[in-house]
């Protein structure tokens, strides 16, 4: 016998009539659950209450909130140790402030500093120094990887494969393999370069052995991950005309500052050009375009200039203009005094900082892949275009809104940081704002007045920096993890613009 829809009606229990059928109050009869010989259903988890510190735990551990901790320790950690006697040379009456402010510059990968690192820390302060650089690149660059590949997990198996398709990149199920390359390349780049450092040293400085290694070594791990600290006081205007010294640094800063994804696909050398991934795409072809663009107008603005480059050979110039186009991208050392530079020069090394480098790597700045998507997003609305495409791609909605949060969040760090600089110091606008860009995009460059800010000032750039570094970041992170389709759409209005 078959009920309305096809269904067999159920037969009557034996010795009893046939039961009534299940309406939308009627209950269930409670069935004995498979596999629990207690009869009992099993208990579902509870969710944990607002204040259960099973949430506290939850809250902590997800990866958005985990990195700026992850940071925060280490700084802590970086801290204690410079304030100990034996990492300084010398009594200091601010040493918990210069020893904060140092930790967080080193850890952040900036460059910034309120003392000489030359003179002022010992060999062991040094070694504290630059462990802490190694241990903030290092950890920018996984975790800034390692993010990406977690946000891939929120997409459906088909975004995944056309992610994976297209950018050539690795699963979520690699991560182990993801912290082993990233090692291996840090430790590539930085071998090569403190060879050729250490031999530059020795043979061309009359440096002992064991100093020009240390010296190769500590700056080789400053160039590649975009630190920007150095062991000479006037950081390397003493290198200016070196093309042995500035090369090597140069091309360290600029393999850093490619990022992760980057690299890994260029050493592969088994794609095509027209194969390159967007990503790949806009950071190189970005990188050079900014690269060119900088050494040139520095180049323009400062040949003739006797108080930077205009005393210089002909060789000193071209490298004093291609250090001017690298290191503002986001690496920090300078080979020529800022404080003397022209308000041109300083105003593109104001965007340089700004901009940055890629994204995944060790430079900081709002990332050129940022800046170049809002570009297009722009060229494209001036063309009348709904979509936005870039080499035959469609540039999602939310990545646009994504660059366009960092980039506004970006200004206004920027641009609150400088009014509290002005309000706590006596400096001009152009040198305040040059060091707050120098902050947030963690640059390191400096026209001079670091040293002398207030300690209030001091917590300001502290401030801009861990932001700068951590937040561009965890805020992209944040926006794509918490992203949710709506399923419904408002009312649309257009409000008049411009």
């Amino acid at each position: 016998m078959l009920r309305s829809g096809g269904h067999p009606a159920r037969s009557p229990p034996a010795g009893g009539t046939e039961s009534t059928p299940l309406t939308a109050t009627s209950r269930l009869p409670r069935s004995r659950p498979l596999g629990f010989g207690n009869g009992k259903p099993p208990q579902l988890p509870r969710h944990p209450e607002p204040g259960n510190d099973n949430a506290v735990r939850r809250a902590l551990l997800h990866p958005v909130r985990s990195v700026p901790l992850a940071f925060l320790a280490v700084i802590a950690v970086g801290t204690a140790l410079l304030m100990l006697p034996l990492a300084r040379t010398a009594e200091d009456p601010e040493v918990f402030m210069n020893a904060l402010f140092t930790s967080v510059s080193a850890v952040c990968v900036t460059g910034l500093v309120t003392v000489d690192t030359a003179t002022h820390w010992t060999l062991f302060g040094q070694a504290v120094i630059m462990g802490l650089i190694q241990v903030g690149g290092f950890g920018i660059m996984t975790l800034a990887t390692l993010l990406a590949l977690l946000l891939r997990k929120s997409i459906g198996l088909r975004g995944q494969l056309v992610a994976q398709t297209e950018t050539h990149t690795l699963n979520l199920g690699d991560v182990r393999s993801v912290l082993v390359r990233v090692a291996k390349l840090m430790l590539g780049f930085e071998a090569i370069t403190a060879v050729l450092l250490t031999g530059r040293f020795w043979l061309a400085y009359d440096q002992n052995p064991a100093t020009a290694l240390w010296h190769g070594a500590f700056h080789a791990v400053s160039a590649f991950n975009n630190a920007g600290f150095a062991l000479y006081s006037d950081s390397l205007i003493g290198f200016a005309g070196d093309p042995w010294i500035i090369v090597p640094i140069c091309l360290a800063v600029i393999g850093g500052g490619l990022g992760f994804p980057v690299i890994i696909q260029l050493l592969r050398g088994d794609l095509k050009i027209k194969q390159w991934s967007v990503h790949l795409r806009l950071t190189v072809y970005g990188t050079l375009l900014l690269l060119v663009l900088g050494t040139a107008l520095f180049a323009a603005f400062e040949w003739n200039r006797n108080e930077t480059l205009g005393g210089m050979s002909f060789t000193g110039k071209l490298l004093g203009s291609l250090a001017g186009g690298v290191f503002p991208r986001t690496a920090g050392f300078n080979s020529i005094d800022y404080g003397a530079a022209s308000p041109e020069t300083l105003m593109v090394t104001n965007i340089l900082m700004f901009i940055g480098g890629g994204s995944a790597g060790t430079a900081g700045g709002i990332k050129i892949t940022t800046f170049l998507v809002l570009a297009f997003s722009i060229w494209n609305e001036v063309r009348g275009r709904d979509e936005v495409t870039i080499a035959h791609r469609s540039i999602s909605a939310s990545s646009q809104r994504q660059a366009l949060s960092v980039a506004l969040l970006g200004v206004a760090a920027v641009v609150g940081g400088t009014l509290l600089l002005l309000i706590l110091t006596d400096y001009s606008l152009e040198r305040v704002v040059f060091e707050s860009i120098s902050a947030f995009a963690t640059v390191g460059l400096s026209t001079g007045i670091t040293p002398g800010l207030p300690p209030s000032a001091e917590l300001v750039l502290i401030a801009l920096m861990f932001m700068g570094r951590i937040g561009t970041v965890t805020v992209a992170s944040a926006l794509a993890l918490s992203s949710r389709p709506r399923l419904y759409r408002l009312p649309e209005e257009r409000p008049i613009l411009g």
